[in-house]
């Protein structure tokens, strides 16, 4: 699971945050229009970290749902159904998955673009 491998280490000049180390991960940046949803869905070869970057909206992971603002940070484990929703500014993320990634992997359960 990647949260409890960030760390943070200062230095003279600052700091840094440290996600993953030697693991298997792609990182991407996620921009949702204003309004917009993401589908219900899962996978099954990799975990998710996401850090929203600005803008705001809600998560919905493992059944749970709630708000989400730019600073937050959420974790989604393999196999737990998720989604993220923008409000009316839109939302950006940093997403960093660890594991097989494959966009063939997503199961689908709830979209509101007819992809389940």
């Amino acid at each position: 699971m990647i949260k409890e491998k960030v760390f943070q280490i200062e230095r003279p000049w600052g700091n840094f945050r440290q996600f993953t180390k030697n693991d298997s991960s792609t990182i991407k940046i996620i921009t949702v229009k204003p309004n917009e949803i993401l589908s219900l869905q899962n996978h099954k070869h990799r975990s998710e970290f996401w850090h929203i970057i600005s803008g705001s909206g809600w998560v919905e992971i493992g059944g749970t749902k709630k708000d989400t603002i730019s600073g937050d940070e959420h974790e989604i484990k393999i196999g737990e159904k998720h989604r993220l929703s923008a409000g009316s500014d839109g939302i950006k993320v940093l997403e960093i998955a660890v594991g097989d990634f494959d966009e063939e992997d997503i199961v689908h359960f709830e979209d509101k673009y007819g992809r389940v």
